[in-house]
């Protein structure tokens, strides 16, 4: 684990030891109470196979170091001695940002995944890769002083619309935010005095939803998230993220999917698109959601997602036939077009993927809705650092 503070890697960001078997304990710890929420000591000696006073002794360390709390357990039902009961402190938080074309979503998320507080920040220009950092440090300074002057802060996690070098968070192209080469993460380590990891939205979207929402539990999950900056992807195979040789797997925006045309799939099923049909100029996705819930079938825009949705469907089959997944998750506006006609849309599917790849394949709307990406976020940033 490292410690925000002190930037200590290791055991040292919980105890000065030299034990690495102690700090992978701890490590695991920490991580089923993360994942499994709050638990008692006797379940995470069940699921640690380790014995009652080392889990004691390892859960002392979290609390001493600040990291989990301990509880009485509920006295109803229960016979015997109870078990304490340890949970994610809420003093122990991240940072989650995710700038976008419209808006910057800052958020600040606890190890048990509460949102302590969060603020959109819209705007009619697009930002710099300097302004969305020093937005970042004045709303973190405001929140110091405010509803996080109790907070432990640990780190600051990004989800960029864009490809992100895995090696050093550089955003190589966002080409919707107009960054090109930008040292995000440089930049907001710099302003914020915290350790900063960025990552594609995207996958960072893929990673939430595998491990807390629709496809919790798939091992082999394939994502699409539709937002205002196109549409992008990501990959869990054997129940762990594929990024590719330099981080920029799940671009499946940028498939042709008529190869008579230059056109990429993001040109075609677009968010923009659905608006300009509906009159908006712009719109969150609750607002989108509705409209086109509310349009009757003789509305051009009912003609618009029927071809979003096939162009969408032969795009999810060639992923299926490629992959393999037990779940394809649709986030954003992808999701909406989904559910206007669940069933048909998963036909659809099957009928353009080869039979035993759509066999028992579902096709699930993300279930994080919009806190997918903070989410994501925030594990990133809570991983980068070791502390789960």
């Amino acid at each position: 684990m490292t410690d925000a503070s002190t930037g200590r890697s290791g055991t040292a960001a919980l105890k000065d030891s030299g034990d690495g078997v102690r700090a992978r304990n701890l490590a695991r710890v920490l991580r089923l109470v993360h994942l499994g929420g709050a638990q008692s000591r006797a379940q995470l000696t069940t699921a640690t196979g380790l014995n009652r006073s080392t889990i004691a002794d390892l859960v002392a360390e979290l609390v001493n170091e600040g990291w989990v709390v301990e509880r009485d357990p509920d006295p109803v039902g229960r016979v015997g001695r109870p078990s304490p009961v340890v949970a994610a402190s809420p003093r122990a938080v991240v940072i989650a940002v995710n700038p976008e074309i419209d808006a910057v979503e800052i958020a600040a998320i606890d190890l048990s995944r509460t949102i302590a507080v969060r603020e959109r920040i819209e705007s009619a220009t697009l930002l710099t890769a300097v302004e969305v950092a020093d937005l970042v440090a004045a709303v973190v300074d405001r929140w110091r002083d405010g509803p996080l002057a109790d907070a432990r802060l640990v780190a600051v996690g990004v989800a960029v619309p864009g490809l992100v070098r895995a090696a050093d968070g550089l955003v190589r192209n966002a080409p919707h935010l107009g960054w090109t080469d930008a040292p995000v993460r440089a930049l907001i380590a710099e302003t914020t005095g915290l350790p900063t990891a960025v990552g594609n939205d995207a996958s960072l979207g893929a990673l939430a939803e595998h491990l807390f929402g629709a496809a919790q539990g798939a091992d082999d999950v394939v994502y699409l998230n539709g937002g205002p900056s196109g549409i992008g992807g990501g990959i869990i195979v054997h129940g762990s993220p594929v990024g590719g040789v330099g981080g920029y797997a799940g671009e499946f925006g940028q498939n042709r999917v008529d190869p008579a045309r230059s056109a990429v799939l993001e040109d075609d099923v677009s968010r923009a698109r659905l608006l300009s049909v509906l009159g908006l100029a712009s719109a969150d996705d609750a607002t989108l959601a509705e409209s086109l819930a509310a349009a009757s079938d003789a509305d051009p825009v009912r003609e618009e997602c029927a071809r979003q949705r096939g162009l969408l469907a032969q795009a999810i089959a060639d992923a299926v036939n490629i992959l393999d997944p037990s779940v394809v998750v649709l986030g954003g506006f992808l999701a909406q077009l989904e559910e206007l006609d669940p069933e048909g849309f998963a036909a659809d599917v099957a009928d353009r993927a080869m039979a035993e790849n759509a066999e028992g394949l579902r096709i699930l709307p993300a279930s994080l809705a919009a806190d997918r990406l903070l989410l994501g976020a925030a594990e990133l940033a809570f991983t980068s650092v070791g502390v789960i």
